[in-house]
């Protein structure tokens, strides 16, 4: 490959990352919604590149659940009922605590960058700053994650995490909760700290919850038979 396909195979690529990115961030804004569908060519304007990046990224956002595709309807962001929640939920009770149970004992260093994200969090949350609390968090729960070198389930982990994210920025819209969310983010912190995987493990379950009980009343009804 010449150096100038090169190049531009990596604009390419930066620009569908840039479209991903976009996409990800106006739903974290609230711009989109569950069930509201996206134009490609609005995005395509809006990104300042053609509908190829545009295409690809509600592609890979399709491949991971956040969005949906229909036939002569288009891509739509993904509505989930009650009963897919409460599943990706299940999925990640379960995913979470085979990680957490992994867990080597953190150091110093590990402990004390799970309390700065914290602390950020925390700062985010006076704004409030939602779209940063939300990519905050997840840099926090990746970073406890990630430590148990379960790379795999992980990524698991991730994608479910991913394909419920429209609906998790309507609890931190909730001041209680973000206050609360610090809160616990601060438990965790302990319990890793003493090494005591199985209370961390009994504090997620309960971040969790708190979480899924409040997304109820924005779900959609599950789907008759």
């Amino acid at each position: 490959m010449s150096d100038s396909a090169s190049d531009g195979f990596a604009r390419a690529r930066s620009s569908v990352h840039r479209a991903v990115d976009e996409i990800r961030r106006m739903l974290r804004d609230q711009e989109l919604l569950p069930g509201q569908a996206l134009r490609q060519e609005a995005l395509a304007e809006r990104l300042g590149v053609s509908r190829v990046p545009v295409r690809e990224a509600l592609q890979a956002l399709e491949a991971e659940g956040v969005l949906r595709h229909e036939r002569n309807v288009g891509y739509t962001v993904t509505r989930l009922s009650a009963e897919e929640l409460r599943q990706a939920y299940l999925m990640r009770a379960a995913l979470e605590a085979v990680v957490l149970r992994e867990l080597p004992r953190l150091g110093a260093e590990q402990l004390a960058r799970l309390s700065e994200i914290n602390d950020r969090i925390a700062e985010a949350g006076a704004g409030p700053d939602v779209p940063r609390i939300m990519e905050l968090n997840h840099e926090f729960h990746f970073a406890v994650f990630r430590c148990s070198g379960l790379d795999l389930v992980v990524d698991e982990i991730e994608r479910v995490w991913k394909r419920t994210e429209a609906y998790r920025t309507v609890y931190v819209y909730d001041e209680a909760a973000r206050r609360r969310i610090v809160r616990e983010h601060r438990q965790l912190i302990t319990a890793l700290r003493r090494g005591n995987n199985e209370r961390a493990i009994e504090l997620m379950d309960a971040h969790r919850e708190a979480t899924r009980t409040h997304l109820g009343p924005a779900l959609s009804p599950a789907p008759r038979s």
